[in-house]
């Protein structure tokens, strides 16, 4: 297995929903940084406009961190938005 591999199985994944299209990766970043170190943030936009899709990924290098960002943010007012946060489920290839 590469180091690379081993390194995202390491990282605590997080699913944070409901976010506005206005939404900005920074503005994900800083908001999650309050919790704990932050890897990576995969904020999913649509293709044609470039608008966020109203859904992120958040990755953090330490478990005890993305449990306190959920238990911070699960339901936090962003945007006007109550956010829905948690433990992302592994990706499902379709057909």
């Amino acid at each position: 297995m590469s180091y690379l591999v081993s390194l995202r199985r390491s990282l605590a994944r997080i699913y944070v929903g409901n976010l506005a299209k206005s939404t900005t990766q920074d503005e994900i970043n800083t908001l999650f940084a309050t919790a704990g170190a932050v890897s990576s943030v995969e904020l999913v936009k649509d293709k044609g406009t470039g608008l966020s899709k109203g859904f992120a990924f958040v990755s953090m290098p330490a478990q005890a961190d993305a449990d306190k960002a959920i238990s911070m943010f699960n339901a936090y007012s962003l945007a006007d938005n109550a956010l829905k946060v948690n433990i992302a489920k592994p990706r499902v290839e379709r057909a």
